[in-house]
């Protein structure tokens, strides 16, 4: 009897330990996010999931052209996902389906379609970044009210491995506007 006893607690503190050690790697390290809705087709889809990097931007700001999950502000108990356009000192504007960055057009092969209406310009205030999905038109982002600019402390993580559906495993790659 001696023996089933420590066979079940043995059981049961690798259990305690496997919560343990998932709740860590939740909150801190990398979280499981679900795509819902069509904004930032055609990069992601809904139905798509995603490995979110919670680490990083602990040790270095978010970037331009990363994808960013992040608590709406209006409702922080919802996330939204778009990717940074602008960050901090950044100047942006809209004009003619156009988005300047700081003054200089975005050649942007990555979104679907054109963005309509024009906005700014606006410069990205200290801590906050400007955010858009790739689907600009059918994308509740920074240019309007309830989203505006997004505080850091706002940002959950980075999106960096699609892992279902089969077809789209992988890194998800930084378009070339921004690595140039």
């Amino acid at each position: 009897m001696a023996g089933q006893k420590s066979e079940l607690r043995e059981y049961l503190e690798a259990f305690v330990i496997a919560i343990v050690l998932a709740l860590f790697i939740i909150t801190f390290i990398a979280q499981s996010f679900v795509v819902q809705g069509r904004s930032m087709e055609p990069s992601l889809y809904h139905g798509q999931r995603l490995l979110v990097d919670k680490l990083s931007y602990r040790f270095r700001p978010p970037g331009r052209g990363e994808v960013v999950v992040f608590r709406y502000p209006a409702d922080p108990r919802r996330k939204f996902i778009k990717r940074i356009i602008g960050i901090p000192g950044d100047e942006i504007m809209i004009r003619d389906s156009v988005v300047y960055l700081n003054g200089r057009a975005l050649a942007e092969n990555y979104i679907y379609g054109p963005t309509y209406g024009d906005w700014g310009p606006k410069k990205v205030p200290s801590g906050r970044y400007f955010v858009m999905g790739d689907n600009r038109n059918n994308s509740d982002d920074s240019r309007f009210p309830d989203v505006g600019f997004v505080a850091k402390d706002l940002l959950m993580g980075r999106a960096v491995v699609s892992y279902w559906p089969f077809r789209s495993v992988g890194i998800l790659p930084l378009p070339d506007t921004f690595t140039k």
